[in-house]
Formats: C-alpha cells, structure tokens, sequence
C-alpha cells in the first residue's frame, strides 16, 4: 500500500485496515460487499454455474491471500475486478483449451463489412426487439465475442462502470476501451441484424 498500515482513500478503506489487523468479521463483510458482483461478472463471461463458482472461491481465496500487497495505486473495487477477470480467463482456458476467438480475427471480420448502414430493425417497437429469441442471440453473440471485447462489454453496459473506471480494471487506455466497446456492440448489432433479416422476411 501507499505506505505501511495506510490506504489510499477509498470507500473500503477503513474496511481493508480491518483486515489486515486480522479481523476475519471485516473479511467476511468485504465478501458480502462484493461476491455477487464478482459471481455476476464471473457468470457472464463463463455462462457457467458451477464455473462461476468455482471463479468466486478461488478470487477471494487471492484476495485474503495477497491483500497485503494491494498498493493503493487504484481502487480496491479495481483490483479486485482484475483479479476476477484474470481468474475468470483462466478457468476459461483451463475448459476450453486455447482455441479462444482471435481478437485480431473479430477486428477483421468487422473492418470488411459495411458498418454505417442503418438496419431495418432499428426502427421496430420495442416488444418486437425485446423478444426471449432476440435475449437469446444476444447471449449467444456476447458469448462467442473475443474475452477482451467481452470483458469490455459486461464492464461498461452491464456493471455500469464507466471508460475510466474500466480502464482502470483491465489496465487500458480510455481511448482503447472506447474502441474494443464500439466494436463489440458493432458485432452484436450484425447479429440482431442477421436475427431480424430471417424472422421479417
């Protein structure tokens, strides 16, 4: 941290100060801040229960164990997110090997199409685009998406963070997170697009 026995300040500060005095009650509270958020972000990129599970156990297990070398330099709220995508990727590695989706390949796949041309559905009532199939390939889409620009999404348009506080998480520019989330929604909207091509034929 900034300097022994101070941290930075920071909405959890006098809580982390807690722990590490050894106070497991203060531990236990720093968890119950913070473990559906780290289970709904671990979820969302695994889409997977029990590998979500397994993801938040092993982040606070990282967390108790290395809270002591948290520097300060960032908000605790970030560092812990990092060390929840870290461990998210690699239990995605660990189940599906490496073949993980190039984000070089997406970058190329969206480059190559026409990406200014406004879509038909755009303009459809709500209660059309908001159908469980359409949920559905919106799942399917974020699903196959690259894990750097999936990250980004779930960051940005689900847990709200803003570029700066995302930045701040995966270690990034402003401008490149910006970017991979431009191209991200991009890539959602040609599936929605593909999606209601077929159902208003």
């Amino acid at each position: 941290m900034s300097a022994p026995g101070e941290v930075r300040s920071d909405p959890d500060g006098a809580l982390l100060q807690s722990v590490l005095a050894g106070d497991r009650k203060a531990f236990e509270m720093l968890v119950g801040r913070y473990q559906s958020k780290v289970y709904r972000l671990a979820m969302g990129l695994t889409h997977n229960s029990q590998d979500a599970e397994e993801v938040l156990q092993e982040v606070f297990f990282k967390v108790y164990r290395n809270l002591a070398e948290f520097e300060g330099k960032s908000a605790f709220s970030s560092w812990l997110y990092r060390i929840a995508l870290n461990t998210t990727y690699m239990k995605l590695r660990e189940r599906r090997g490496t073949n993980l989706v190039s984000l070089d390949d997406v970058i190329n796949q969206l480059e190559e199409q026409t990406l200014n041309q406004e879509s038909d559905w755009s303009s459809r009532p709500d209660d059309q685009l908001h159908t469980t199939e359409a949920m559905a390939i919106i799942e399917k889409a974020v699903e196959k998406l690259p894990e750097e620009f999936k990250s980004v999404l779930i960051l940005r348009d689900i847990e709200g963070f803003t570029n700066e506080e995302t930045g701040e998480i995966l270690e990034l520019s402003v401008p490149a997170i910006k970017s991979r989330l431009h191209r991200a929604r991009l890539l959602l909207r040609q599936r929605l697009d593909e999606f209601y091509r077929q159902v208003f034929e």
